[in-house]
Parts: C-alpha cells; sequence; structure tokens
C-alpha cells in the first residue's frame, strides 16, 4: 500500500468511523485489505452497501492473494437453514440489506457473536432505509461490535441541514476521517512518483465555436426565465456554469420535488429544456457531426415546439440548427438532388489528434521494444460512454470519411455514390441517432452490439485520400502470428501496440478501471474524455508501479464546456471538503452516540405512547394490569414488504415485526384488519391489469376490516393528478374511475392515503392501539388454500371453462370451496341428489352449504307486481310518482 493508504487503513482499522475520501484514491486497497484481517472463522463480518461487481472484483483479489476462507456472498439462492449455518461459521459475509434484515429478525444471525459491520457507500445510509434498520438491530443486541463505513461522494454530505452528523448517529460512529486529494499525506505520496502527463488543448472549430456561443446564449435565457418566474426560490446553485455539469439537474430535481405541485406548468417545462439543452450540448464535443446534427433535427419538430418553453423560437437556436446543417454538408452547399455526391462531414478535431498520438505511440515503442524485446506496448484509451467507444473503434479500422458517410446514409435515408464499399454495411445499434426523449430515459444499453471496451488487433486506418497524410503510414496487424504471412519474416518484427479502447465504468462496474490497469499494466495511456476519478486512478496506479515508465495524454477542447465542466466538478468536490472540514471542527459528538454504553437515542425506539398490547384486567386489583401476561406489539409483514422503507419506521416505534410470506395483503395488524400497501405508480398498474380487483376480493373475503393504503412519496406533492404521477397514456381521471369502481364492488375496503411512510407508521400504531394481537401462523394460513393465480391456471386446465364459470355463479360457492365441489361432486345431477349435511361436508361450511342447497332445490315464486315508487306524505298508497314506474319482477325456480 501507498504512505497514504497505509495511513487510512490503520485509522480505520483501530477506531470506528466514518471515512470519506476524494474519488479515485483507491479506497477500494484499504477496503480490501481489511477484509485480508478479517477472513477467518473466529470472526463473524458483514458487509453491506457493496454491488455484485465489487462483491466480485474483491473474491476475485482474495483468491488471487490465497486468503482463506474466502468470504460467501448470500443471496437468495441460500434457503433460511443454510443461511444460518453459513452465519454460524463465521468469516466474511456479503449480504443483501433486505436477507440481513430479515434474518436479524428471526433471530438467524448470532448477534452476539458479530464482529462488526462493514458500510459501502455510507453517503446512501438514511434513518429508514435498510442498511440504517440492520445496523440498529445489530447494536441493539451487540455493545462490542465494529461499525466502518466508507464513501467516495464528499458532496452527497453537504446536502441538507447537519447530513454528516445525522449519518454519522445513523450509523453509530464517533469519528470523521476525511482524506481529499489535497491532503498532506495524499499529495506527498503521490507526488513522489508522477506519470509523464501531455496535455492536449484542442481548439474547436469555427463552427462548433459558434453552436456553443448559441448553446450557451440558450441556456442562459433558460436559467433567466425560472429565477424571474420563481423569484422565492433559492436559485444560488442555478447558474449556466453549474447547469453544464452532469450532477446539476438530479440536485435542482431534488431541490424542486417538495414544491413540484406548486410550480407552474412552465416552469416544468423550463426544467426539461434545460436538461434537454444540457444533453445537446454535450454531444457537440463528444460525438461526431452527423450523430450531433440528428439529434439538434429531432428537436426542430411540431410537437417539441408546442411543448417547448420558446427557446426554439430565438435567434440562437435558429444558428444552431443552420450551423449544425453545415457542419454535416461541408463548404459546398447546393440542392439536395446535386449535393448527395458533395457531403463532406466536419471530423471530430479529437480523431485527428488521436490517430496523431498513436504514430507517436509507434515510434516510442519501437525504439524501446529494440531495447527490450519483452516491452509491453498495449495502449489504453479511456472514454466516458459506449457510443464514444464503438465509433472509435470504427474510426480505427474503416477510416472517418467512410464512417461519417455511413451515418449520413443511416440518418438520412438516402445512398451516396462516392461512399466506399463498407459504408453500405449497417451500423450497431449504438450508432443509430435517437431523439432527446429516448436519451433522457439514462436507461443502461444492455445491447450485445454495445460494447464498453474493444480490443483492436487491428492498427488504425484514417482518411488517406492524399498519400502523404501521416495515418496511411500505418499498417495491419493481426495478434495471431504469421496468418498467412511470410514465414521467413524475422521472429523479432516488431509489432506495433494493440489498442485498447474502454470506457471509465466498463458495464456499470466502478472498479473496472483499476480492474483493467492490473491487467494489462499498460505504458500509455489516452484520456479522450476527462474524468476526475480516472486521472486519480492513473496517479495511484503509477505511485504503485514505480517501474512502469507511464505516459498519458491528456485530450480536452480548451475553452470548451467540457474544459468548464471538468474544472466544476474540481471545484464542487474541493467546497464540499472545505464545507466538511469545517462540520468536522464545530461538531459535538456525544460519549454515547456509538451506542456501546449508556443511553443512546438512536437506539430508543418510541414508547412515550399509550401501550398498544392488550393484557387481561382484574377488578380485584383495581384494573391493573397483570404485567407477566403483557406482550410486545406486533405487525406481521410481508417479506416483499422490506424493500420498502415502512417496516423499519415501525419497528423504531416500538412495535415488534414478524417478517412472513403472506398469500393476502401486506400488513397484519390484527386479527380482522388487513392492509394492502400501494404506491401511487404501484397502484395504476394494478388497477391496469386488474391485479388489485383479485387482491382486494381476497382480502375481504378473508377480513372483516380490509384496507388499501395508498401511499405517496415523502418528497413529492400529496396529489393523485396531473402527468407528474400518472404516465401519458392514462389520465388522473381514468385512475379516479377505477377506483370509484373498485370501492362501488368492495363496500367494506376503505381507502387511507398516507404523505409518507413516517405517517403511515404512526397511523399502524394509532389502529393496533387497544387492540388484538394478530397470530403469524393463521396469517401464513390464510390463502394458502386458494392460491388465485395457480388455481385458477389448474381449475381451466381440468375442468371445461364453461362449467367452471357457472359453478362460480351458484350461490353459496366462493373461492375458497369451488374447488372441493368441482373435486368431489361428479355432475350437475349429483349436486343436486346431495342432502344439506352431505353439502356440509364438502364445503366445510354449514352456512355456503345452506345457500347452495336453496339455490339448487327451494323454489321462489312469481311476484306480479313491485311498486317501487316513492310514497311522500300525503300520498295515495301503491301510487308511483317521479321517475319511478310500476315494474314486474320475474322469479324463477330454484331447481335446474
Amino acid at each position: 500500500m501507498l504512505e497514504y493508504e497505509n495511513q487510512v487503513f490503520l485509522d480505520i482499522l483501530h477506531e470506528d468511523g466514518l471515512l470519506v475520501a476524494a474519488k479515485g484514491l483507491g479506497i477500494e486497497t484499504v477496503f480490501l485489505n481489511l477484509l485480508k484481517v478479517y477472513c477467518d472463522p473466529g470472526n463473524l463480518v458483514i458487509v453491506v452497501g457493496t454491488t455484485s461487481k465489487e462483491e466480485e472484483f474483491y473474491v476475485a483479489q482474495l483468491e488471487a492473494g490465497g486468503v482463506k476462507p474466502l468470504p460467501k456472498i448470500i443471496t437468495t439462492e441460500y434457503c433460511a437453514s443454510d443461511r444460518e449455518h453459513v452465519y454460524l461459521k463465521g468469516g466474511v459475509l456479503f449480504v443483501s440489506s433486505r436477507i440481513l434484515v430479515v434474518d436479524l429478525l428471526k433471530d438467524r444471525v448470532p448477534i452476539s457473536h458479530v464482529t462488526g459491520f462493514l458500510v459501502s457507500r455510507a453517503h446512501t445510509i438514511l434513518e429508514s432505509c435498510q442498511e440504517a434498520f440492520a445496523i440498529r438491530l445489530y447494536r441493539q443486541k451487540n455493545k462490542t461490535g465494529f461499525v466502518k463505513a466508507f464513501s467516495t461522494s464528499p458532496q452527497a454530505f453537504t446536502a441538507g441541514f447537519s447530513q454528516v452528523e445525522h449519518i454519522m448517529k445513523t450509523l453509530f460512529v464517533r469519528n470523521l476521517y476525511l482524506w481529499p486529494r489535497f491532503h498532506a499525506t495524499v499529495s506527498a505520496s503521490l507526488d513522489k512518483c508522477k506519470p509523464q502527463v501531455i496535455e492536449l488543448h484542442l481548439p474547436l472549430t469555427p463552427a462548433m465555436l459558434e453552436i456553443q456561443t448559441a448553446m450557451l446564449d440558450l441556456m442562459n435565457f433558460t436559467v433567466k426565465e425560472l429565477k424571474h418566474i420563481n423569484q422565492t426560490l433559492d436559485t444560488d446553485e442555478l447558474t449556466v456554469e453549474n447547469a453544464v455539469s452532469k450532477s446539476f439537474h438530479k440536485i435542482l430535481q431534488m431541490q424542486l420535488d417538495p414544491i413540484w405541485h406548486q410550480l407552474s406548468m412552465k416552469t416544468k417545462q423550463l426544467v426539461a429544456d434545460l436538461k434537454t439543452l444540457r444533453l445537446v450540448l454535450s454531444y457537440l464535443t463528444k460525438y461526431d457531426c452527423v450523430t450531433f446534427y440528428t439529434l439538434v433535427n429531432s428537436l426542430r419538430s411540431t410537437e417539441y415546439a408546442m411543448k417547448s418553453s420558446g427557446w426554439l423560437l430565438l435567434d440562437a437556436a435558429e444558428t444552431l440548427f443552420v450551423v449544425s446543417k453545415q457542419r454535416v454538408l461541408g463548404t459546398q452547399r447546393k440542392k439536395e438532388e446535386d449535393s448527395s455526391s458533395e457531403v463532406q462531414p466536419e471530423v471530430n478535431p479529437k480523431w485527428e489528434v488521436l490517430s496523431e498520438i498513436l504514430k507517436e505511440v509507434d515510434g516510442l515503442s519501437k525504439q524501446a521494444a529494440g531495447k527490450d524485446p519483452s516491452y509491453n506496448n498495449k495502449v489504453l484509451v479511456l472514454v466516458e460512454d459506449s457510443r464514444t467507444c464503438n465509433q472509435l473503434m470504427q474510426y480505427l479500422t474503416v477510416g472517418a470519411h467512410d464512417m461519417l458517410l455511413r451515418l449520413y446514409e443511416k440518418a438520412f435515408r438516402c445512398s451516396l455514390q462516392q461512399s466506399a464499399p463498407q459504408s453500405s454495411k449497417s451500423l450497431s445499434k449504438s450508432d443509430e441517432i435517437v431523439t432527446p426523449e429516448d436519451e433522457l430515459k439514462n436507461e443502461p444499453e444492455n445491447d450485445e452490439d454495445s460494447k464498453d471496451s474493444y480490443a483492436l488487433s487491428q492498427r488504425p486506418k484514417p482518411d488517406c485520400e492524399e498519400e502523404d497524410k501521416p495515418e496511411a503510414q500505418y499498417e495491419e496487424y493481426n495478434q495471431v502470428e504469421n496468418e498467412g504471412g511470410d514465414k521467413e519474416e524475422p521472429a523479432d518484427t516488431f509489432k506495433p501496440p494493440v489498442v485498447i479502447l474502454q470506457t471509465f465504468k466498463k458495464y456499470g462496474d466502478p472498479l473496472a478501471l483499476p480492474r483493467t490497469l492490473q491487467t494489462i499494466k499498460p505504458r500509455f495511456v489516452i484520456m479522450y474524455d476527462a474524468d476526475m476519478a480516472a486521472v486519480r486512478r492513473l496517479e495511484v496506479y503509477k505511485s504503485s508501479h514505480p517501474e512502469i515508465q507511464l505516459r498519458v495524454y491528456f485530450m480536452m477542447f480548451g475553452g470548451s464546456v467540457e474544459e468548464q465542466a471538468f474544472l466544476t466538478s474540481l471545484r464542487r468536490e474541493k467546497e464540499a471538503f472545505d464545507f466538511l472540514i469545517k462540520e468536522k471542527a464545530s461538531m459535538v459528538m456525544p460519549e454515547d452516540q456509538d451506542g456501546k454504553s449508556g443511553e443512546c437515542l438512536e437506539l430508543s425506539r418510541d414508547m412515550s405512547r399509550p401501550n398498544l398490547t392488550v393484557a387481561p384486567t382484574s377488578s380485584r386489583k383495581g384494573g391493573t394490569t397483570d404485567q407477566n401476561a403483557r406482550k410486545p406489539s406486533t405487525v406481521i409483514v410481508d417479506m416483499r414488504e422490506f424493500r420498502s422503507e415502512l417496516p423499519a419506521l415501525i419497528h423504531k416505534r416500538g412495535i415488534e415485526i414478524e417478517p412472513v410470506t403472506l398469500q393476502v395483503g401486506d400488513y397484519i395488524l390484527t386479527p380482522e384488519l388487513c392492509v394492502e400497501r400501494k404506491s401511487v405508480s404501484d397502484l395504476i398498474g394494478s388497477l391496469n391489469s386488474g391485479r388489485l380487483y383479485n387482491q382486494a376480493l381476497a382480502m375481504t373475503r378473508h377480513y372483516s376490516k380490509p384496507m388499501l393504503l395508498i401511499e405517496f412519496d415523502q418528497n413529492k406533492p400529496f396529489a393523485l393528478q396531473g402527468t407528474y404521477y400518472v404516465s401519458n397514456n392514462v389520465t388522473s381521471n381514468d385512475v379516479a374511475a377505477k377506483l370509484q369502481l373498485l370501492t362501488l364492488n368492495f363496500p367494506k375496503l376503505k381507502l387511507v392515503w398516507s404523505p409518507s411512510p413516517y405517517a403511515t407508521a404512526q397511523l399502524f400504531e394509532e389502529l393496533k392501539h387497544g387492540r388484538e394481537e394478530p397470530d403469524a401462523e393463521k396469517a401464513v394460513a390464510v390463502g394458502m388454500e386458494m392460491s388465485l393465480g395457480q388455481q385458477d391456471s389448474d381449475m381451466l386446465e381440468k375442468w371445461n371453462s364453461a362449467i367452471h364459470d357457472f359453478m362460480t355463479k351458484l350461490p353459496g360457492v366462493t373461492t375458497k370451496n369451488q374447488r372441493s365441489l368441482l373435486l368431489k361432486g361428479q355432475s350437475l345431477d349429483h349436486l343436486l341428489s346431495l342432502s344439506k349435511d352431505e353439502l356440509v361436508e364438502m364445503v366445510n361450511n354449514s352456512s355456503e352449504a345452506q345457500n347452495l342447497f336453496d339455490g339448487l332445490h327451494k323454489t321462489y315464486h312469481h311476484i306480479e307486481e313491485l311498486d317501487v315508487g316513492y310514497k311522500g306524505p300525503g300520498r295515495g298508497r301503491g301510487k308511483s310518482h317521479g321517475p319511478f314506474k310500476r315494474r314486474k319482477v320475474y322469479s324463477f325456480p330454484g331447481h335446474l
């Protein structure tokens, strides 16, 4: 480990605490060494907050280091008994928070024997999340174990009031360790062995500069409009400089979410337009001119113009459209039918510089290979996303001109006579241009054609129309030696470097870059896109391998929004650490905050309200309760509900949680009170699919007090209206109408609206006050004999659907007994021949058997007329008034 890594390791090893480090400083090394220390059967260390990629990385690194026993990853593949056995074996365990909470509540984890908790991504810990719930359950029964938390997101601790103190109280730690990049120990350690960095500040082309100026004018207009319309909002962070950063829109949305329903439609559209403009501006420097123009052209539609905030009508918008088209068509602009052969798209300046860098690397590699035949000549090119990775791969294989013509043909559905044969090939999915609406969804690309890394065995083939171009001097190289080549070729022939293209987070893995650096150990790294964390990863890599002569080429458009966004990220991180340093200096930590001794407020459960349990009273003792007979108040919770934060809040209010698998309902508060909890999105989906009808049917059949709880997001408005919650193809009126039909069909079903999980927990506490406790065994048994979905499908396969439908219409036949009737009843004639006692034995319910028997045998007499008119005061008997008239009502005989 490096000097600062060793210091960080010693600090966190000896004292519990929260460690906040700058991005890219290699905290995974410290985490890995902690795992090495605790990988022993004598320990039981639980790790929470890690992703599957990180878990695989740590296990692979420990296995390569010969560490035994290796950590185990506890997933749903382990049954309850197997998990309990694994806990008893000890060692390091990666456990998902939902599984861990259930096992802690079920006493499957030997809490007293737990050595400690390691918490990754501590900035995501909240009071009501599952990780915090698990740590609180652990600390309530274990006063000796440790809690060590890690985070690399200092900005997350600056949002809200006393956020860092709140998180530390939730984690039960008293120490805060801050390790920014400007820390003296970090700077001294990384400055000892610096990589050779060559900064290449590329100028924007005149067309790109004109577009960037127009885009900044449009963003400035949007920001001013937002400030003008919403003068009461805190708009200090609402600047064009901040608007170009990646995280700006998330910060703005978090600020506006609680008051979103109070904002005008124009304000909401301005926020959406600001996000769209930032996306367009990022495309300018990241991708080629054809991709950029196709995105811009998709905005020039009547549909988008009607809903936009008005920026399309500005002169800057016209400049954006005109110059974007000029970049694609070239300087010669003729009529459309004559210009197809004159299309000369503008080449991204970074492509040309990349070719020059690779040529220089070839020369340096050739010199080094002459001195050392085993010279590692792999070149790592780091890019931001898979689309850029794919485009660079095509550029280095087919050249810029053919690639751009291919993109042009794909975008405008035309055939260019001048294009090379390769240009007729179809593009991969990652090259297809999509609309801003598609891009703003931020969905991960999982297509097989979309790759996050490439190893190019073929040398670059950029445009070489002129023979004297330096790029034309590149030769093709295949990794397979002498494939179809001359066998007399000398064995020591120089092989050009292999170019490896990779994104910063390959397939969403935050540890992909350190893994790649450790595997291939490159001597040349080209930073095609700027990334603060990646730069520091390279610094750590060089300091850890001083024997490698690392050369880094850092490419960036000078005076561009790309440079501004990079500098803004550095500034925001520095400001976040300055804020945390001041907070740490003024922070007052109670001695009992770690929960190991004394009365910790965070461990207390709200027991100030009257006792919620039901206990027998004795008149001889003056109505006092028998303390020995008192039982704790309990709520039975379905296993699937532990994905939400409500069970943690219920537990904190002093109510015990019993996790089981329920067939009917989500929460059982009393023997007769069953609650089905729905979020707004889940409510809409359940209403559309009809699933909510079946759930309401089951609850009303098995419980006398069924309840549908509709829970809103605590950070969003308490209303079911508009398009903020409801999708575009479903209106709020449709949802309200379906809810009305639901209440008409199930009069016993109560609808309860809750603005947040906190309000729901309080509501449950009040509903349980003074009432009988539920029985877990009985709650689990409810619905087991009649699983609606599986039962219906089985019946439809075994019996005629017409007979099945007919049987469900008979009086006394329910979802509970229809299976028994269909199995034991041979035919309709057989049912008619059965006595009432035989029917009782068949359906196992006397009232239902009586209703069925009467429906099959009792004869109902015909009634001639029935006066249903209203008889007001002084009216004659039998006289109908108003819209109600006499009508005939016919009955039918009971026998069939």
